[in-house]
């Protein structure tokens, strides 16, 4: 049986219609049983129908083969896209309460770290270990202690300290360069212990160095250093 799109292309040669080029190549794809692509096929069909005035038929078996195929595609597609709107709607949820995560956990810590501080303070307890340091600590008139010797910038500092004082003393720390960055005054209680934080951060704190604590309490001044880093 006879293709009629190779009967097409042979009449549009005989008519001169269309590019001899291009129409000579699908006839010797016809010819040679070898693929013919939708592009070559729609060119012979626009053709035709503007000079043979007829539609191949075998273009018409195509479209219908490649609709009958459409909805195959479409159905996985659409319930992909029904499982993906679930969590996707889900998501700025979750995102939103992330977010709150961070600053909850430093609120609670600070709040941990000050309750900490303050129960060890009452107790009497010391914050250093050697017990040569606790029994100086406790026989001075007045004294100053950190809870670690060096700090980032955004570090908690707790101080603590005694004095044989009954008002309040006068807290302050000093940055490399002996300026003021940071001052408070404290209630000292009724065992002389005192306590309170400090935070690492702010203006003075810009540059590494050693630092400088100094406790006054109207009748002696008494420092301690620390290492900072940026």
């Amino acid at each position: 049986m006879t293709d009629p799109l190779l009967d097409d292309v042979q009449t549009l040669l005989d008519k001169e219609k269309g590019d001899e080029r291009i129409l000579k190549q699908i006839l010797r794809a016809c010819e040679n049983n070898e693929v013919i692509s939708n592009y070559e096929r729609n060119y012979v069909r626009n053709l035709a129908e503007k000079y043979l005035g007829r539609l191949p038929e075998n273009l018409e078996d195509t479209s219908a083969e490649e609709k009958s195929t459409i909805p195959d595609v479409i159905v996985p597609t659409t319930s992909l896209q029904q499982n993906i709107e679930i969590p996707t709607s889900m998501a700025p949820q979750i995102i939103q309460k992330k977010s709150k995560n961070p600053k909850m956990l430093i609120g609670v810590g600070v709040a941990v770290l000050a309750i900490i501080i303050i129960g060890i303070s009452q107790s009497g307890i010391s914050m250093i270990s050697d017990n040569s340091k606790t029994i100086d600590i406790d026989s001075a008139s007045l004294s100053i202690q950190t809870d670690l010797s060096s700090y980032q910038k955004g570090d908690i500092i707790s101080i603590s300290g005694k004095s044989n004082t009954s008002e309040k003393i006068n807290i302050s720390i000093e940055n490399q360069n002996g300026q003021l960055v940071w001052s408070e005054q404290v209630s000292i209680k009724n065992d002389g212990r005192f306590s309170t934080l400090a935070i690492a951060g702010g203006p003075g704190w810009d540059k590494s160095g050693t630092f400088t604590i100094k406790v006054e309490n109207n009748e002696e001044t008494k420092s301690k250093s620390f290492s900072f880093k940026v």
